[in-house]
């Protein structure tokens, strides 16, 4: 297992964080792991055993069960906190109450005592704001997190979700008013979901922030249980739940790719898939959710695979959305740029 500096503070966390968004099962998250304590113990152990320090949740999965049997995992298995990196995620909304959902200050304090109690800890690592809150400042969401901070309720911030312009514009407003500023973030990116080369992994390494992929697999569609004669797995979340969105149209030969190259090397497509994400610039640590010690044994065997350039070129030409505009625009535009490159 390797480790990478969280940003540029000196926080080491390893290049695979293991989410538990599988843990609990309630309502809405049923469909997409319904993992008990005994499994949640079994898991984190494996985790643990493999190298990984860093463990990811939100209070909104199954509704605080997912932090309850998290907390209750690491204290089963008698885990020193120093030696674990706790993330959680603050916006979802966590009861019927108008106000118990969003980023202002009255749900952001509430939702982090709440979090705090259900992990059994004194403080969150790194606390995310899990998405976009339309309706409240971000003066505000940024003045409340920044006092987490300071009490010693929260070490680092974190941003999921967010349009690259509006993180821009929360840590300038940070950073005018001498408070934290988000380091890290959390986005969809897979071969099947490379939206963010577009403006925030051109962000994320301008301003030095960490990158931590969410559904490196598309959510089990990149695991090689599906294919175009196989649209059910029978075993799978994508079964009854399906998301995050792909272009089917495209998915089957990235699909396709991958079982080649897997069968290849001898390993798993999924292994392939993994090993592609950890393999791209700026990525800090991958997130990866399991169901089954099965499961999360085989993702984390992606750590050993390397890419040979021409089995690269294959998966990024076939997953390549190509450039949007402006960035078509920008690269045409600089084209002669630069003395060497003048073409008149």
């Amino acid at each position: 297992m390797e480790y990478h500096f969280l940003g540029k503070t000196g926080l080491l966390v390893s290049e695979f964080c293991f989410g538990t968004m599988t843990f609990g099962g309630k309502g809405y998250w049923e469909a997409i792991g319904k993992v008990n304590q005994e499994g949640a113990d079994d898991l984190i152990k494996g985790a643990l055993e493999a190298g990984i320090n860093f463990i990811d949740t939100a209070n909104i999965y199954s509704y605080g069960q997912s932090e309850l049997l998290l907390g209750k995992a690491l204290k089963n298995l008698g885990v020193s906190r120093n030696d674990m990196i706790l993330a959680t995620k603050v916006r979802g909304r966590m009861g019927s109450g108008v106000n118990q959902i969003g980023l202002s200050r009255f749900h952001i304090i509430q939702s982090i005592e709440e979090s705090l109690q259900r992990l059994g800890t004194d403080h969150i690592d790194l606390l995310y704001v899990h998405g976009m809150d339309r309706y409240t400042s971000e003066e505000e969401t940024m003045c409340t997190l920044n006092d987490l901070v300071r009490t010693g309720k929260v070490r680092y911030l974190g941003v999921c979700n967010w349009p690259a312009w509006r993180v821009m514009k929360a840590n300038g407003i940070a950073e005018k008013n001498g408070w934290s500023r988000f380091i890290a973030l959390q986005y969809l990116y897979s071969l099947a979901n490379r939206d963010i080369e577009r403006d925030i992994i051109p962000m994320a390494a301008d301003q030095h922030l960490a990158l931590f992929p969410w559904s490196p697999l598309a959510g089990g569609y990149l695991s090689g249980k599906y294919s175009r004669n196989q649209e059910k797995a029978g075993d799978s979340r994508r079964d009854s739940f399906d998301f995050p969105p792909v272009d089917k149209h495209r998915i089957y030969d990235i699909i396709d790719a991958l079982l080649e190259l897997g069968k290849s090397r001898g390993v798993s497509a999924a292994q392939v898939a993994l090993a592609w994400v950890r393999s791209q610039p700026g990525v800090t640590s991958t997130i990866l959710g399991a169901r089954h010690l099965g499961q999360l044994t085989d993702n984390l065997a992606s750590a050993a695979l390397r890419f040979t350039g021409d089995e690269l070129k294959v998966l990024d030409d076939l997953s390549n959305p190509g450039p949007s505009y402006p960035a078509w625009m920008v690269e045409r535009q600089h084209r002669d740029r630069l003395p060497n490159q003048i073409d008149i």
